[in-house]
């Protein structure tokens, strides 16, 4: 099999670009990568001299570089995205462009070029917020972000071209993801990596916030077992079903790496702060054969050990990019 992956120098593509590499030594993979600030040619190196791999540095906006490598592939899977919630409200022009025209691009190319199937990531934040209960695939769409209203944007163009064109589409909808080689301006490994600095960990508000985190490794299993065995033209829900508050998030982060609360440091809350997510991934489940294998105690455990042991990975990033940018802006971050 011969995959296009988009945005796999990012967080989630690189750990599935890992699993298939390791999983299937047959397959082929080409990434395509914009290669800004949180697409990092570092999180693959160790695949570089991989005959059956191969990194591009383009855009999926760029309909000449997606054309050309999309001829002959046996299926794309789009994790190209624009992310992160904060960002967006400062900057919602590169989501829209990104998470809107990027994906419309990379459909209209995959149309064009008859590929078989096109799998697109999405986010369990297109559902909006939610206080009892938890959304299944036939939720209605309410983002709440300009990050997550993007998302939503592109999974219903994705689902516009397979019931107006029958292009083989499949969307996966995840909860939170962590886990190795994600960019330290997210939550888990920038509160880990403040501890191991022996810094403070900025909580928004007052951490009542609640996710549902999942392992990077076990949506990368999922999303593995969707391309091989999924329904074309649905919609797959991925959740951990591991709800914590960010304030219990943060004392266990703090719990595990022997810190005191201490550490804690309340901050302004984010604007639009959603109060909660949760997802029903009991289609998957029933359909696929799929469940989470590591609980969050040992995930976040193996996370912070990874952290550990690859400080150059992070120090670089996070002390050129992420600070850089968020200290003109979240002056108590820095």
């Amino acid at each position: 099999m011969k995959l296009l992956v988009t945005g796999g120098a990012g967080f989630i593509g690189s750990n599935f670009i890992r699993l298939i590499l390791r999983k299937y030594p047959s397959y082929k993979v080409i990434n395509l990568d914009k290669l800004n600030y949180s697409g990092n040619p570092e999180n693959l190196k160790d695949f570089s001299g991989n005959r059956n791999y191969r990194l591009v540095s383009g855009d999926i906006c760029d309909p000449k570089i997606t054309a050309k490598l999309m001829r002959d592939v046996d299926a794309v899977v789009n994790f190209a995205a624009e992310t992160h919630v904060d960002r967006s409200i400062l900057d919602p022009d590169a989501f829209i462009r990104t998470n809107v025209f990027g994906v419309y691009n990379l459909l209209e190319t995959a149309k064009k070029c008859g590929v078989p199937r096109f799998v697109h990531i999405s986010t369990d934040e297109v559902y909006g917020s939610i206080s009892k209960g938890s959304f299944t695939e036939r939720s209605p769409l309410m983002p709440n972000s300009p990050y997550s209203a993007s998302k939503a944007a592109g999974d219903l163009l994705a689902r516009s071209y397979y019931v107006t064109y029958k292009l083989p589409v499949i969307i996966t909808r995840s909860s939170n993801n962590f886990g190795p080689y994600q960019f330290p301006e997210k939550v888990i490994p920038l509160f880990i990596t403040n501890a191991i600095e022996g810094k403070q960990l900025p909580l928004y508000g007052k951490g009542n916030n609640v996710r549902d985190w999942l392992y990077v490794e076990d949506n990368c299993l999922a999303i593995d077992r969707i391309l091989h065995n999924g329904k074309i033209g649905e919609v797959y829900n991925i959740g951990g079903d591991q709800e914590l508050a960010n304030i219990e998030l943060t004392r266990s982060i703090l719990r595990y790496m022997s810190l005191p609360p201490t550490f804690i440091k309340n901050v302004p809350d984010r604007l639009g702060h959603d109060l909660r997510y949760s997802l029903d991934s009991s289609k998957i489940r029933k359909q696929l054969g799929w469940k989470p294998k590591l609980d969050f105690k040992h995930a976040i455990l193996d996370t912070i050990d990874w952290y550990k042991e690859n400080t150059s990975w992070w120090k670089n990033i996070k002390n050129k990019t992420y600070m850089k940018y968020y200290k003109k802006q979240y002056k108590s971050l820095a």
